[in-house]
C-alpha cells in the first residue's frame, strides 16, 4: 500500500480553506493511496523544513507539498527543501513548466516546481499552490509516473 503526506505552504490558508491540499488528498485516495497526514505551515523556511522532516520520519512513500514555489520573496518552499533533496528529478520540473506553458502561457516561467528524492529515498513533489496546477501535475505527471520513479530509485 502506498502512503502519502501533504504539506501546504501558505500564509493565508488553513486546513479548511486549503482547496489544493484537499484536492491532492482526495485524488490520491481515489487512486488507492493512503494519505496519512496533511498539514499547513506558513511561508517560513524553518517551519517548512521542520514539518517536512517530521513527515520524513514517518516513512511515507510520497511527500507532496503545494505552495511557495513561485518567485515572490515570500515563496521559500524551494530554498527550504532543495537542501533536503539530494536527488532532483529534473524532467519533472521541466515537463511541468511545459504543460503549464500550454495552459497559462508565459506565466509558467515563474514556477519552480520540482520533484526529487530525500535522504530516505522518499519521492517528493513540490507543486504550486494553485489547484489547477496541482491537477495538471497529478493527472499528467504524478499518477502516471510515480510508481516507476520509485521502482527505479530502489533498484
Amino acid at each position: 500500500m502506498t502512503t502519502a503526506m501533504i504539506l501546504t505552504v501558505s500564509d493565508t490558508r488553513d486546513l479548511v480553506a486549503d482547496k489544493s491540499g484537499q484536492y491532492l488528498a482526495s485524488t490520491l485516495e481515489a487512486h488507492g493511496i493512503t494519505v496519512s497526514d496533511r498539514q499547513v505551515v506558513i511561508d517560513d523556511i524553518v517551519d517548512i523544513q521542520s514539518q517536512f522532516l517530521q513527515f520524513e520520519q514517518q516513512s511515507p512513500d510520497l511527500i507532496i507539498t503545494n505552495g511557495g514555489t513561485g518567485i515572490a520573496q515570500r515563496d521559500v518552499t524551494i530554498p527550504a527543501l532543495t537542501p533536503l533533496l539530494p536527488t532532483i528529478v529534473e524532467g519533472f520540473g521541466e515537463t511541468f513548466r511545459q504543460l503549464s506553458y500550454d495552459e497559462i502561457g508565459t506565466r509558467a516561467l515563474a514556477s519552480r516546481a520540482l520533484a526529487g528524492f530525500n535522504q530516505r529515498n522518499q519521492l517528493v513533489y513540490c507543486l504550486p499552490g494553485s489547484t489547477n496546477a496541482c491537477q495538471t501535475a497529478m493527472e499528467e505527471l504524478i499518477l502516471p509516473e510515480f510508481e516507476h520513479l520509485v521502482f527505479e530509485r530502489h533498484k
